[in-house]
């Protein structure tokens, strides 16, 4: 298996407001860049696998990503996940529907949100990211809990996505 030197998530959020006032204009900027780095273990601000790919779902169609056992690296090394650290999602901007995560029927890996039937949006062009840089992570339950579905959210377009999954092993 694969070590994992390093990896790094982030995100950048900047904006500025401005209105104008009796003499002149009030201006706030705001520039928020958090970043998580992570280095080869099983504990806190590290991880050891990581997965990523670009993917297709047909109109209407889902899947179901096993994350204990059911993805590989770019390697073709198999990934037992036992902990995520972060999931980053980004949809295509040239879809029409949405990509939908979580919400799988049996077995989902579910300890991101707060029930088996609960689903996040990601928009056409936009994204998700979910750090959880702590020992515990988001953990994965084999064979109980480590699917994570993913779906296309409506009829006749498909939808394209990028995903990429670092955790424990």
């Amino acid at each position: 298996m694969p070590t994992l030197n390093s990896a790094k998530v982030g995100a950048i959020v900047a904006f500025d407001l401005s209105t104008l006032v009796d003499i002149g204009e009030a201006l706030h900027e705001a520039n928020w860049s958090p970043a998580y780095s992570f280095t080869d273990g099983v504990g806190a601000n590290q991880a050891k696998a990581a997965f990523a790919d670009e993917r297709t779902l047909a109109a209407s169609a889902n899947e179901s990503l096993d994350l204990a056992g059911g993805l590989t690296d770019v390697f073709g090394n198999t990934i037992t996940f036992t902990k995520i650290k972060a999931i980053v999602v980004q949809a295509a901007a040239a879809n029409s529907n949405d990509v939908v995560i979580g919400g799988a029927a049996s077995n989902g890996f579910t300890s991101f949100v707060g029930a088996a039937d609960d689903t996040i949006k990601v928009k056409p062009g936009g994204m998700l990211v979910l750090v959880a840089p702590d020992a515990n992570g988001y953990a994965v339950v084999a064979s109980t809990g480590d699917l994570l579905k993913v779906a296309n959210s409506g009829a006749g377009t498909a939808v394209t996505y990028k995903i990429i999954i670092i955790g424990t092993t």
